[in-house]
């Protein structure tokens, strides 16, 4: 008798009594571990899509992860050394955080805020052997000078390393975001954080990055510098600092309140390596680019550096879509921001089979005249799931041929369409993540009649729409207009960028002039929030059917 076990891309008959840890590294699979199978650390994750019956009750380590203290459904994450296989017969199916190599940007494109080809300008610099950090020695060192590039993704983290006196990028590195089990939205990790001690987010989220740092191919010593993007509550989790104000109206970081009661210069963050438990030098520093506003936060400060949005005399439009979707409009005479709450749907969250971008995942999708559907599916293998690009391909799909109205409703009574089928997979979509779809399409719909309408200009009217996020970089424009995910102007004007985060993190840590310019540009930009707009609630609904974004001839300005 024996348990069919399933972990990332392999399988195994196992029998009762293993923990799926030792099943894991059976099949060659390495589990991430600080303290070698004793349930402190917090790392070894898994995510269990079948068989939870088959495995042993939460352990007293594993109380985080049962779900009593979160106000999103979070029960199907285990420790693999705490759950054991406790049937003979059965399936469990369950992946790790890092269960394949994630489609990292490592060329920037081409726009005015790049200047990977100019001369880095960083703060750590050398003379000789001494290692400076702003003119203050810090170290003594002949081998090479490196910093790290952080994007805190509420689902994706991506990791860059940085050669300081060459500017050029070394390796990269990026895995599935392993806060989720707090949630997997950023309100749910505030509650989270909130209601339990000992900061376990934080320590889970470094136990991770202690590990892709090590194993980068260059001492960790030499590392001297780090720069952080991420939105409000992912960078202020990091930093270990109290997120609960960034959860309640007007929903603030406790950078910006500190900083409008006149404790701070800046909304920027500082800190040394021992206190985040980082492996790099010691005396190097951390370093949190200055959110904008609210929700807004460090990652859109980035996006504002990748597009040289200060000096831009054209009007230009910057959507970075994800989980926490920004939207940044404006030129070097004015600037908007906005925050939209999308949730992770189009990043393959609460979605039936939906996954990340990830080897495995169905990206695209084109339904034939005859019924029979072509997939596309990243690292042309048997498809696990549908990630995001995938999932906007089959909503226009299921639009273009009709088997779906603009309600999002299927029509000849049919539940669910069927992508992909064999005996041991079967990848749909049904009409509850066509509504998960629907509202997170609504809230970025509605952002963006907002903040152009607060504009007063229509969509027509920008130069340039930068298309930014690792999710927005694989949208196929035709099937996003279709659905009406982005506006329906000329493709001419669309400009899909990757991530605009690790990008900016990236300029910030070369350029010690760019950054300080940002710190200066984030207090000039006005941020809209979206709940004060008389509009927001007409616009969401309106946003949540599947119909193209015209010129917005709708807004009535006041």
């Amino acid at each position: 008798m024996s348990v069919l076990v399933h972990i990332n891309n392999h399988e195994k008959k196992v029998a009762k009594g293993s923990s799926l840890f030792e099943v894991a590294n059976s099949m060659g699979i390495q589990m991430p571990t600080s303290c070698v199978k004793q349930g402190k650390c917090k790392e070894c994750l898994v995510e269990i899509t079948e068989g939870m019956d088959c495995l042993s009750k939460l352990a007293p380590q594993e109380l985080h992860l049962s779900g009593k203290s979160s106000i999103s459904r979070i029960s199907n994450f285990r420790l693999s050394c705490r759950a054991k296989i406790i049937k003979d017969s059965g399936v469990i199916k369950c992946h790790t955080m890092r269960r394949g190599n994630m489609r990292v940007e490592t060329k920037s494109v081409n726009l005015p805020g790049m200047l990977f080809d100019q001369k880095p300008d960083p703060a750590v610099r050398r003379e000789g052997e001494k290692i400076l950090l702003d003119g203050i020695e810090i170290d003594r060192n002949a081998g090479p000078v490196y910093g790290i590039a952080l994007d805190l993704g509420t689902t994706t983290i991506v990791l860059r390393l940085i050669d300081l006196e060459s500017g050029k990028i070394i390796a990269d590195s990026s895995f599935e975001n392993p806060q989720r089990f707090g949630g997997s939205d950023v309100m749910s990790r505030i509650h989270f954080d909130t209601t339990n001690k000992g900061k376990l987010l934080q320590r889970t989220l470094v136990g991770y990055l202690m590990h892709a740092i090590e194993e980068f191919p260059v001492d960790p010593n030499n590392i001297y510098e780090m720069v952080v993007a991420g939105n409000s509550t992912m960078r202020d989790l990091f930093f270990r600092l109290n997120v609960y104000s960034i959860g309640q109206n007007p929903y603030r970081s406790i950078t910006e309140i500190e900083m409008n009661e006149g404790k701070r210069l800046t909304t920027s963050l500082t800190a040394r390596p021992n206190s985040l438990h980082l492996p790099i030098n010691k005396k190097a520093r951390i370093y949190g680019l200055p959110i904008i506003s609210g929700h807004v936060g460090a990652d859109a400060a980035a996006c504002l550096l990748v597009s040289d949005i200060a000096h831009e005399e054209k009007l230009v439009a910057i959507m970075d879509i994800g989980t926490n979707t920004e939207l940044i409009l404006g030129n070097k005479n004015r600037i908007l921001a906005a925050s939209c709450p999308a949730g992770p749907a189009f990043e393959g969250g609460n979605i039936s089979c939906g996954m990340p971008g990830l080897p495995g995942a169905i990206e695209k999708v084109k339904i034939n005249p005859d019924g029979t559907v072509e997939l596309k599916v990243i690292g042309d293998t048997i498809p696990e799931g549908i990630c995001g690009s995938g999932l906007i391909d089959i909503l226009s799909e299921l639009l273009k041929h009709k088997n779906i109205n603009p309600l999002g409703r299927f029509e000849n009574n049919e539940s669910a369409f069927t992508l992909f089928s064999d005996d041991d997979t079967h990848i749909y979509i049904n009409e509850n993540d066509i509504n998960e779809l629907a509202q997170a399409k609504g809230a970025n719909a509605a952002g963006l009649y907002c903040i152009f309408d607060n504009y007063r200009i229509h969509f027509n009217d920008i130069d340039t729409f930068y298309l930014a996020g690792g999710f927005g970089r694989y949208l196929n424009i035709d099937s996003s207009k279709r659905i009406g995910l982005i506006p329906n102007i000329p493709d001419s004007k669309i400009m899909q960028i990757g991530n605009a985060s690790i990008e900016g993190a990236s300029i910030a840590l070369l350029f010690k002039t760019k950054r300080a310019e940002l710190e200066k540009l984030v207090k000039t930009i006005t941020h809209c929030r979206l709940e004060t707009h008389p509009s927001f609630f007409d616009y969401f609904v309106e946003g949540c059917q599947f119909n193209p974004i015209n010129s917005f001839n709708e807004i009535q300005y006041g």
